[in-house]
């Protein structure tokens, strides 16, 4: 696939469920209640369970990867979390990500990605660099 300045990227999305969030805590080890125990979510102010900052931002990744070939072809991903992406018993939450790639430079994508969650975006300044070209050696 070839991209250029100004491409706006395919939207895809992902669905996140209670179970993803138990398998995302055993795994990262981060075992903190707003994740998976909705009566002390609720307690601390939040509507429901929500799901780990990282989880989404590996979404984000998982997104990248699958559209430039491959977790190799990332060379920077960073974002901050601005909204929490909530996760109802039952109901899965779906989080869409879309992007624009905003310069190419070097064999180099520039990329800022869009995630959103109920039609708010759930992660700011989330910015990519993705090796479209391998370098020539000279």
């Amino acid at each position: 696939m070839t991209f250029t300045t100004g491409d706006i990227l395919p939207t895809r999305a992902f669905s996140i469920d209670r179970a993803m969030l138990k398998a995302y805590a055993d795994a990262s080890g981060d075992q903190n209640p707003i994740h998976q125990d909705e009566a002390f979510a609720k307690s601390v102010g939040l509507p429901n369970v929500i799901a780990h900052g990282m989880l989404t931002m590996a979404l984000g990744g998982t997104y990248l990867a699958e559209l430039f070939g491959g977790p190799g072809k990332i060379r920077k991903f960073g974002v901050r979390f601005t909204k929490p992406v909530v996760v109802a018993d039952g109901e899965p939450a779906k989080v869409e990500f879309s992007g624009t790639v905003t310069s190419i430079e070097s064999g180099i994508a520039s990329i800022e990605l869009t995630a959103r969650h109920s039609e708010q975006k759930v992660l700011g300044m989330a910015k990519a660099e993705i090796v479209i070209d391998e370098p020539v050696e000279k």
